[in-house]
């Protein structure tokens, strides 16, 4: 990577020759209406950046009177002039939790704070060349209250060795899962559910399709259970990892996968891997809605030609649940065509409590 974005502990005494810039929402009158109020419909540019240049921290606070708004409110950014965004993610999916909530967590990339999670951060770099720009859209239909920063470089010149950061978020709602859709299962069916093969991957929950070189850095995924399998939980679901189209990285579980283990039921964040949401109760400990995030921090998984990122429903995609997942990474441009985007009214949460 190029001296002008190396950054982090290690290399914070090296100086570097950078000028700092912010893109905010800071009352321009003196007051201290310090917010933009985004209009429902409309798209408003938070940051329009020149390069050479760098993004070094996001910062952002909203409000609404609308329910589920952290999911009807879009988040794009395009590098250097890209025709479709690099990243396109529902607020708070972005910033690390789906379902439309908010919760407090860290990691090194990304975290919400208190008050109550409401205090987003992004400390992603996002290089840039020429320019930079990030937008957010209003598809509810009441007013966003939005206070932000956005804190960046500007270089003399451009790096010569960084990749685009890229973010893409996908839901499949249910997952096709081929058990008996809320019925309990018979001894012969969980003895199905444990021992089926599943060796390529049909009809695993994709996370990223990627096109390109690059390495990816790790996703979020939220799972809202309704249906159980054995033992009531839902995981078990290997994570397949196609690199450059061969299926090179095979995992031994979802709870694995996250860096937890055996059937976690409470929340926990560390730098790397965390479970931000858990909703489960003393009648079914897994039901429910369920947050979690891994990032590649340390082991960024490397790739030339492409990728692809999947991890089954349950056992050998056993299971029908409401999976939505924000994948990370970083690839040299062009980037393929973005995953169709869901319209708002299929973004929305499940209501919280609901059963099949």
């Amino acid at each position: 990577m190029s001296d002008a974005i190396l950054g982090g502990l290690g290399n914070l005494a090296t100086l570097r020759d950078a000028r700092s810039q912010r893109a905010s929402s800071w009352d321009t009158t003196g007051g201290n209406a310090d917010f933009w109020i985004i209009r429902p419909g409309e798209t408003r540019t938070i940051a329009d950046m020149r390069g050479p240049g760098c993004v070094r921290h996001i910062w952002m606070t909203t409000m609404s009177r609308e329910d589920a708004y952290l999911r009807r409110s879009m988040l794009r950014m395009y590098w250097d002039g890209a025709v479709t965004p690099c990243v396109e993610a529902p607020l708070g999916d972005f910033f690390g939790i789906g379902h439309g909530m908010m919760a407090e967590f860290w990691s090194q990339p990304l975290s919400m704070s208190p008050r109550d999670g409401r205090g987003f951060n992004c400390y992603f770099p996002m290089p840039f060349t020429s320019s930079g720009r990030i937008d957010i859209t209003n598809e509810g239909e009441r007013s966003l209250i939005l206070y932000f920063y956005v804190d960046y470089e500007e270089y003399d010149r451009a790096p010569t060795d960084a990749a685009y950061f890229h973010a893409q978020w996908r839901r499949e709602n249910p997952t096709d899962g081929w058990g008996k859709k809320g019925e309990p299962h018979t001894n012969s069916e969980r003895t199905e559910a444990w021992t089926r093969p599943n060796i390529e991957g049909e009809g695993n929950y994709v996370i990223l399709e990627a096109a390109g070189r690059g390495h990816y850095v790790g996703c979020n995924l939220n799972i809202d259970v309704f249906e159980k399998q054995q033992n009531d939980w839902y995981g078990e679901g290997d994570d397949m990892i196609w690199i450059d189209g061969e299926l090179t990285l095979r995992g031994t579980g979802t709870e694995d996968y996250f860096n937890t283990a055996f059937c976690p039921a409470k929340t926990f964040s560390a730098p790397y891997h965390g479970l931000t949401v858990y909703s489960g109760t003393d009648i079914w400990p897994w039901s429910g809605k369920n947050s979690m995030y891994r990032y590649h921090i340390e082991d960024p998984i490397h790739f030339r030609k492409s990728i692809k990122v999947t991890i089954e429903h349950g056992h050998a995609n056993d299971l029908s649940n409401d999976y939505s997942s924000t994948a990370y990474w970083y690839q040299l441009e062009p980037h393929a065509e973005p995953h169709p985007l869901l319209p708002v009214a299929e973004r929305l949460p499940r209501p919280t409590g609901w059963r099949l």
